[in-house]
């Protein structure tokens, strides 16, 4: 699945979203280990990370060579300062209209529209992969972030009290959310 698309950010910049190739394995290795530690709002910490350059490279090429998930960039001055991705849940029939949605920005880029930008673009990915159903989890103390989900058009459907463990603030509610278009 192919993607490009150029947005100007709040702040008069200008941003590139597009395909996270296997040439930005660097690049988006540096920006998943800045991002998960400037937030704890996000599903692991730095030295959690599973993966190294070469993974993520592999992992960004195979995601440029899908049908029907994507892992997309925002870059910023040649710099990538966000990623945003889809899914599949699974493959099986009964979870096949499915996809999961998950999203980063670094910290100096917040609040100029680039989680928006990024959040609509795999939307729309989503619809044209042909998935019926985009899901996401979000930290209940997250509020910005779920503002931004609802504004789009993605509802609760239930909480977890107890889904993540904080290393800083112990237990974070977890809000699930889905967005369906069918």
């Amino acid at each position: 699945m192919k993607f490009s698309k150029k947005i100007i950010l709040k702040n008069g910049a200008e941003c590139i979203l597009r395909n996270g190739t296997e040439a930005d394995g660097q690049a988006v290795f540096d920006n998943f280990n800045l991002t998960h530690e400037q937030t704890d709002y996000l599903l692991s910490y730095p030295d959690e990370n599973s993966f190294d350059v070469v993974q993520e490279a592999d992992f960004l090429k195979k995601k440029m060579e899908s049908e029907n998930e994507i892992e997309l960039l925002a870059v910023v001055e040649g710099m990538v300062v966000g990623t945003a991705g889809i899914e599949a849940v699974g493959t099986k029939y009964k979870v096949r209209h499915r996809a999961e949605f998950g999203i980063s920005v670094a910290k100096e880029f917040w609040g100029l529209g680039i989680g928006r930008a990024l959040t609509e673009a795999c939307i729309e990915c989503a619809k044209s992969a042909g998935y019926l159903q985009l899901e996401l989890s979000a930290v209940s103390d997250n509020k910005a972030a779920i503002a931004l989900y609802e504004s789009v058009g993605f509802r609760e459907y239930g909480r977890n009290p107890k889904g993540f463990r904080s290393r800083i603030s112990g237990w974070q509610e977890i809000v699930l959310m889905r967005l369906e278009w069918y």
